[in-house]
Order: C-alpha cells, then structure tokens, then sequence
C-alpha cells in the first residue's frame, strides 16, 4: 500500500531554515543600509530667488535648473572668513571643472557690492567659470532668501551684526532640490561648511586651518549628483 505522508523534518533542518532566513534578513539590512549611507538626502526645494551679477545679468533659480550648483552668503569686504570660503569655492570650481556645475555667491552688503565691485572680486580670486554668479541686490530681499534658505544672516538693523554670516554652504541638484548627505549616525547634515579646520574631523575651525573636510565631501557629492 503506498505511504502519502510526507516525511518530517529532521532536527537538522528545523534548525538551518530560521538561520538561513535571518542571515537573508541581515544581509538585506545590511545592503539596504549601505544604500542608505550614500545616497544623498533631500533638504527641501531651493526658494525661488532673482538677483543681479556681476555682468549685471539678472540670474534666478530658474536659470540654474539642470546644473548642481552651491549656494554662499559672503561679501567682499569680509576680512575673515569669506576669503576662506571663497578659496575652497575656488578649489572646488577647479577640481569639479564641469559646465554643469555652478555656484551662487550672494553678498550681504549691496551698498557696497555693487555689480562693478562683484566683477573685479571675481577677477581678483582668478575665477573663469561662466556660472559663478556673484549675486547683489536689496538687502531685505536677501535677508528674506536667507531665511527661507535656513542660513544665518545678521539683522541689518544691528550694526554690530548686519555683516555677521554663516559660513555654511548649501548643495542644489539639477531639479532645484537642495540636498545634503548623512552623517555617522544616518542623521542628514544638511549643510555643508566651507571653513578651514585645525583637525581632521572638522571639530575646530581656524581661518589659516590645514584641513578642509566639508570641501572634501562636497567635491565627492558633487560628482555624485552629476552622474545622476
């Protein structure tokens, strides 16, 4: 007579199965995780923005869609640390050399900064790329574009801050999205510093500072988006 039970697991396999499929899990995870480590986040959507440059060219948000670009606040009388941030802009320019790359500098002294006073700063750092923008115009439009930015501009009416700024950099892709990578604990960093550091890990600022970790990952990001 034949037998239709189907024979029970052994011991051995009851065993094998629930390790096979927790080591399917973690390798999963695991993969998911390292994805998760180098794909870049999204911050939010660029605000819109209409300035003037240096060539006395309105230039907006608009104009720059199809290229990663990266956005400054500065002004060209800074004695501190806008010729550093300028310098590492300057590096990345260089080391990215790309057509569809740019960068946005917006002065947060318009009186000054006038387009002719924007053209000769930029003659003076030796810039060539053609989408280097050195932005001006009313200053409570571009504290507003600050804010709406989330990067730190003085109040004007202060006098001892109205030149105060954050030397921190915002990364754009080709959508108009700003975007930032994660740090250590998988936490978006959001912006970028474009300061000189006394250490490695970019935990000292200093304006004659050897290590530029931030400009380091920029360039590495940069490149990223440009593949996409």
């Amino acid at each position: 007579m034949r037998n239709n039970k189907k024979p029970k697991q052994t011991n051995k396999n009851k065993i094998l199965i629930p390790i096979v499929v927790l080591a399917l899990i973690f390798v999963t995870i695991g993969a998911g995780m390292s994805y998760f480590k180098k794909s870049l986040f999204t911050v939010m959507k660029v605000p819109d923005f209409e300035l003037t440059n240096q060539n006395n060219q309105k230039i907006s948000n608009k104009d720059m869609l199809g290229k990663v670009y990266l956005v400054e606040f500065f002004f060209s009388k800074c004695p501190t640390i806008c010729p550093v941030m300028n310098s590492n802009m300057k590096h990345i320019e260089e080391t990215i050399n790309d057509k569809n790359f740019g960068i946005i500098s917006i002065s947060i002294d318009p009186t000054n900064d006038t387009p002719e006073v924007l053209k000769n700063h930029a003659r003076m750092l030796g810039t060539s790329s053609p989408n280097w923008h050195f932005l001006t115009g009313n200053r409570d439009y571009i504290d507003q574009l600050a804010d709406q930015f989330n990067i730190y501009v003085g109040d004007k009416e202060d006098q001892a801050e109205s030149l105060n700024h954050s030397g921190m950099i915002a990364l754009v892709d080709q959508e108009g999205n700003l975007r930032s990578r994660f740090d250590e604990n998988n936490s978006p960093i959001l912006y970028y510093s474009g300061l000189n550091y006394e250490d490695k890990e970019g935990k000292t600022t200093s304006l004659v500072g050897k290590y530029h970790p931030d400009r380091e990952k920029l360039i590495e990001d940069i490149k990223k988006l440009l593949k996409q």
